[in-house]
């Protein structure tokens, strides 16, 4: 099969690889469409290491259709499915008390087994007896079901800063996913998004979906911008959306007094961050960190796609075959997208 084959840091290439071969109760899928994920990115420039297995194919943010199937009654061959990509052990003590995204048993697609970044996939008998696999519904497009999982991964990050209608939010960085926590912050009913970015053409489009005030750090401080439209108090909650150790201390300069403030990017291997404690205690800050997802969040951003609760259409801005992979990670990469498409097809 065609693949984008990744064989070390900043060494990915398109070519061929073996075709997945049918197993016990395993599924194959032919990739309709994939999305890059920052993830991929990072992995793509070495800055995250642990758990890649070289040669790889990335990819996890995808959907397609059913190519071979031996669930019988369960999932049929033509079937439309997209994939919760994290495959827990669903027996050890961290699964069964539901954070199952920590699970240190379980098996990423996308690098530690291959991804969808090729014309075909195989979905392990385990994903599928575990309810990964969703079939999709006729009115909604593969390019939409392959956002599910990042929205899922920020339903996750939004419940654990129990983020509720009428509070303000300051999101850092205006990338794919800091734009993600937008269109669900505004959808929870915030009443007052801030978000900020140093890229003009991200803040004219977070400005387009709803945001209530952006910032530009380049031409003014985040801390007083957000002081002056909250009355001095700061915001409710704080999502770093960007992985810059900097921020964080940003963060609990505007968070108010009793605010939540999630670590949601992913940091470089070894990263510390200078954050004032004396912010934290005296104001009873809470910092959590937001990684991955859970089957469950992965089955609520299905019920508010299906539900047609969120339009996610506009997120994918740029498109390239399979054959152009090269080129798709470095325009995702560039800032200059907001999701890169890739289709396989």
């Amino acid at each position: 099969m065609r693949a984008a084959i990744l064989h070390g840091p900043k060494n990915l290439r398109f070519g061929h690889a073996d075709d997945p071969r049918p197993d016990h109760n395993n599924i194959i899928v032919k990739v309709n469409s994939a999305t890059i994920c920052g993830t991929d990115i990072r992995i793509f420039m070495g800055q995250k290491t642990k758990g890649i297995n070289y040669p790889t194919i990335l990819g996890h943010e995808f959907a397609g259709e059913i190519v071979h199937s031996e669930c019988t009654g369960t999932f049929s061959v033509g079937n439309r499915v997209a994939l919760c990509p994290f495959i827990s052990c669903g027996q050890c003590k961290i699964c069964k008390t539901g954070k199952e995204n920590l699970c240190n048993k379980g098996l990423a697609i996308g690098y530690e087994l291959n991804g969808a970044f090729a014309e075909l996939i195989s979905v392990p008998a385990s994903a599928v007896a575990a309810g990964n696999v969703r079939l999709l519904p006729d009115d909604v497009t593969t390019r939409e079901a392959a956002l599910l999982e990042p929205l899922a991964c920020v339903i996750n990050g939004q419940e654990k800063v129990s983020l509720k209608h009428g509070e303000t939010l300051a999101i850092l960085g205006a990338g794919p996913i800091g734009l993600l926590h937008l269109i669900l912050a505004k959808s929870k009913g915030a009443s007052k998004i801030i978000i900020s970015d140093p890229n003009e053409k991200r803040l004219e489009i977070a400005h387009r979906w709803g945001a209530t005030r952006t910032i530009s750090p380049v031409d003014e401080d985040i801390c007083d911008a957000v002081r002056r439209e909250t009355d001095g108090e700061g915001v409710d909650v704080v999502i770093c959306a960007v992985g810059n150790t900097e921020l964080t201390r940003t963060a609990t300069q505007i968070a108010a007094f009793g605010g939540r403030i999630s670590l949601f990017a992913g940091f470089d291997t070894g990263a510390t961050a200078d954050m004032d404690v004396n912010d934290i205690h005296y104001r009873e800050l809470g910092v959590v960190g937001a990684f991955g997802l859970s089957r469950a969040s992965f089955d609520k951003s299905f019920e508010l796609l299906i539900s047609k609760s969120l339009d996610l259409r506009e997120m994918i801005t740029d498109e390239f075959p399979l054959e152009d992979v090269e080129q798709a990670f470095k325009v995702s990469a560039s800032g200059n997208a907001i999701k890169v498409l890739i289709s396989p097809g």
